[in-house]
Order: structure tokens, then sequence, then C-alpha cells
């Protein structure tokens, strides 16, 4: 997955919206150490179980993932906090080992 720019995110999220579906929008909210991906990058959660863009990918986007299921079930939106230590990272084959907050929104139609 590439990443999205500002006016590919709200197109995406105002095609959802016209046709009813909830969006949840994945935002790097804030970095430390070595991450995947800078603050500012968005992934989108369709309810139709398609993606777009990326917050980084391996094991931080597959946790994304299923924060996200869980706020489009709930229609909360939250702030998660991923640490990616350096043993976890060589574990995954990553070269990552920072910190990174990622905030999940909730757009309904």
């Amino acid at each position: 997955m590439s990443a999205l720019s500002q006016a590919d995110v709200y197109r995406l999220i105002r095609e959802a919206n016209a046709r009813g579906e909830r969006v949840i929008v994945a935002t790097v909210a804030h970095t430390r150490g070595s991450t995947p991906q800078r603050r500012g990058a968005k992934m989108l959660f369709f309810q139709n179980g398609e993606v777009a863009g990326t917050v980084g990918g391996g094991c931080v986007e597959a946790e994304v993932w299923a924060e996200a299921r869980e706020a489009m079930r709930s229609g909360r939106p939250c702030l998660h906090v991923f640490r990616l230590t350096a043993d976890e990272a060589s574990e995954q084959g990553m070269v990552c080992g920072g910190v990174m907050e990622i905030f999940l929104d909730v757009w309904d139609p």
C-alpha cells in the first residue's frame, strides 16, 4: 500500500459516506525513534473491507487493522500506542525500534 495525498483521503471518505459507509481513518499522531512512517501518514478502513494508504506495514499495521475493526464496530475514536522494541523488530525482520501513536477516527455518513 502507498501513501495517500490529502485530496485522496477526503475524496475517498466523501465517496464512502455517499454510499452510506462508515470509514475509520488511522493517522500517525506521534512517533519516537525509528518507525516505518512519520507523523501524518494515514490509512483508511472501509465497511466493505477495503483499505487505502499505509501507517507502516508489518506487525504494526496488522495491529492497527484489529483496532480499526473494533472502532468500526463501536463507532468510538481512540488513540493507541504501538511499541516497536528492537527485540520485537528483529524478530519480525524489521529495522524499526521506536514508538508510534496512532489515532483512529470514525467518519460516519
